[in-house]
């Protein structure tokens, strides 16, 4: 290669070179200065917001002075006219003290001055009664002794006419008053009340029901009576099926469950079981229905639910032909109106003559007279003292401890003792069936038992599991023994034992 191409390109080489380095260096000091341009700016508006801030500090500073100097002087204002208010009241309060002090020293001067008063009066008074007793030569007690006695021997006998006649009359008056009270209570609640019957009579819409009440070889009438306890009398009555027991509840239940056999036209022994079961469930539900309307009517109030259901039982009991639910109302109403008249608490009498029979629903049950099972029954339930002590001397088994326990009493004789109230044939007559069942049942194995055909025949549901054949001909003779030597009655009772045997399976 020539020499001088290769100069020359060496030459430009390095002017190159030179030239990158200076353009490099210029861009570098352009950078630079570039940056100390930025940077002085970001310094000045640091600075620039720094002072801001200062100032609005300040500023916020010196309102803040200016609110504490305004509120410091609205303090001290206030301290200023409380204490002024202070002062005022200091002063009218030594007032005050000043006046109270002067009417003190006043009203000591006056006691003082009274007491002078009243020592003179009584040094003259002492003196009268001395100058008096001079004269007429007698002490004061001498003087009133003394006319005294005339007076009694001037009056005596005027005094004895007057006390004699006012006698009289208060025995007058108190008799006629009292007579006036009980016609008074008897004219407003002595209405009629007709005694349950013994038997119920249930409609039938044709005579063919009969057969299918009575069923094959009498199967449904045999099961009907085993379960209910009653007699069913079917060809008695035409259009009717009569019902017959002594028991008005068992009466009832029979009653219900037959009608709702008719009306379902089912009739066969576990058909009849079922609906037993369900007409004692609805008869349940009617004695709590009669228990609350009875409370009501009697006005007694807040009573146990139980108590009321166990209350409810009354409306199926009889005294003497008497209903005993109606009774006890009556009752009720009577004491309430007598105890108005004499003084005494009515609420407490209404519910003494209310509850005065409870014992009543369960006496079969429980061994003791009425009344003290009716006691235990209200303690059971938390019955207040004071009814317990009105209902429980009724029969006068226990004193007269308070006016309406005396109350209960009269009441019970007015309701029982009015005529047309009860019939004493029929009372009798259903405690002989009662008495019948009583024998019966207080064996051992004897699950029910049930007093039919007016008493003639005695049906008895024994346990087979507790009693084998020979021992239930045994109890049936047992039975009829303890009847002959316990009860008095015309012709002769039917003992009729039953013993049945019950297997259920299931197919699955």
């Amino acid at each position: 290669m020539p020499p001088f191409p290769l100069f020359t390109f060496g030459v430009a080489l390095l002017l190159g070179i030179i030239f990158g380095y200076l353009a490099r260096h210029f861009f570098a000091l352009g950078k630079h200065a570039h940056l100390e341009l930025a940077t002085r700016e970001l310094e000045l508006k640091a600075e620039e917001k720094a002072q801001k801030i200062i100032e609005k500090a300040e500023s916020k500073a010196e309102q803040l002075e200016r609110n504490t100097k305004e509120e410091l002087k609205e303090r001290e204002e206030k301290l200023r006219h409380k204490e002024e208010r202070l002062e005022r009241k200091e002063e009218l309060l030594d007032t005050r003290q000043i006046d109270v002090d002067s009417q003190v020293e006043n009203v000591r001067n006056k006691i003082d001055e009274i007491k002078n008063i009243k020592t003179q009066l009584d040094e003259r008074a002492t003196r009268v009664d001395s100058e008096l007793e001079a004269v007429a030569g007698l002490t004061r007690a001498e003087a009133f002794d003394r006319i005294i006695n005339e007076v009694k021997v001037e009056q005596a006998e005027d005094l004895a006419v007057r006390f004699q006649k006012l006698s009289l009359q208060s025995d007058d008056a108190y008799e006629e008053r009292a007579r006036d009270l009980l016609l008074a209570a008897v004219h407003r609640v002595g209405n009629s009340m007709p005694s349950n019957i013994m038997t119920a009579n249930v409609e039938i819409p044709s005579d063919d029901v009969k057969g299918k009440i009575i069923g094959k070889e009498g199967r449904n009438v045999r099961a009907f009576e085993r379960a209910t306890g009653v007699e069913v009398l079917v060809d008695e009555t035409p259009g009717y099926i009569v019902l017959s027991s002594f028991d008005p509840i068992r009466r009832e239940i029979a009653r219900v469950a037959l009608e709702n056999l008719i009306k379902d036209g089912r009739v066969q022994p576990a058909k009849i079981e079922e609906m037993v079961a369900d007409a004692k469930k609805e008869v349940a539900k009617l004695v709590r229905k009669m228990g609350e309307k009875a409370c009501f009517e009697a006005n007694v109030p807040n009573l146990h639910p139980d108590l009321v259901t166990i209350l409810g039982r009354l409306y199926f009991r009889t005294s003497y032909g008497q209903n005993v639910l109606n009774h006890s109302v009556e009752m009720a109403h009577i004491a309430s109106i007598i105890a108005e008249e004499v003084g005494a608490d009515p609420s407490v009498a209404r519910a003494g003559a209310l509850l005065h029979d409870i014992g009543k629903t369960v006496s079969h049950e429980v061994a003791g007279t009425h009344v003290e099972i009716g006691i235990r029954i209200l303690e059971k339930y938390g019955v207040d003292q004071a009814v317990i002590k009105a209902m429980r001397a009724h029969h006068e088994e226990y004193p007269y401890e308070t006016p309406e326990s005396i109350i209960v009493q009269v009441a019970d004789a007015i309701s029982g003792g009015r005529p047309g109230a009860r019939r004493d044939s029929l009372e009798n007559y259903i405690k002989r069936l009662s008495d019948l069942e009583s024998i019966a049942t207080a064996l051992k194995g004897v699950e029910r038992a049930f007093a039919i055909a007016a008493g003639r025949e005695i049906r008895v549901l024994v346990n087979p599991e507790s009693l084998n054949e020979f021992e239930t001909h045994e109890l049936a003779r047992t039975i009829a023994t303890t009847i002959e030597h316990k009860l008095r009655y015309p012709g002769e009772i039917k003992v009729h034992v039953i013993r049945e045997t019950r297997v259920i399976s299931y197919a699955r």
